[in-house]
């Protein structure tokens, strides 16, 4: 879809060949801001669906409120694999949701939801401060929800608040 395939697009276009860094994305903060405003509006969109259903099957959330003492005192990599435990849930989340939505509004939110958090998860698996090979190796705090709005709310936490301040971290870094 469009915004998930420009998100993408967006990313893969300014990575530098010497060190995969998004950097347009983290030295221009406009980007980050509008992928924020994005989560607000999906967040709004979804509240104004008719009759979700409670999901019988909960949705499986990463708890991603921190503290900023505890986030600063983090490695950039550290704060990475934390992102992207927190977005393999998500993903995972909208896409069990997806499955057990048959209303129209509700199901195209979350598909939206599905591709741009699936967008950053792509994104922050291409580049690393460690060398060697990378796996997903999460042990996240999670909550169960059986509210659709929870995935939303979520998502919007996380770009708003990890997202962002890790995009800041780099940017004191690449953007020189």
């Amino acid at each position: 879809s469009p915004p998930g395939l420009l998100l993408l697009t967006s990313f893969l276009l300014h990575v530098k060949e010497d060190r995969a860094s998004p950097t347009r994305l983290v030295c221009d903060n406009r980007l980050i801001q509008k992928y924020i405003v994005e989560a607000k509006d999906m967040e709004k969109r979804v509240d104004q669906c008719q009759a979700l259903p409670t999901l019988s099957c909960p949705a499986v959330l990463p708890l991603v409120d921190f503290t900023f003492q505890q986030w600063k005192s983090k490695s950039n990599e550290t704060k990475r694999r934390e992102i992207l435990c927190d977005l393999a849930l998500l993903v995972g989340a909208a896409a069990g949701a997806r499955g057990q939505v048959s209303d129209e509004c509700g199901a195209r939110q979350l598909s939206q939801l599905y591709r741009h958090a699936n967008s950053f998860f792509l994104l922050l698996q291409t580049f690393s401060w460690e060398a060697g090979h990378w796996e997903l190796s999460c042990s996240p705090h999670s909550m169960e929800q059986t509210h659709i709005t929870s995935i939303f709310l979520t998502y919007r936490q996380l770009v708003q608040g990890k997202l962002r301040f890790f995009f800041f971290d780099l940017a004191k870094v690449l953007c020189k």
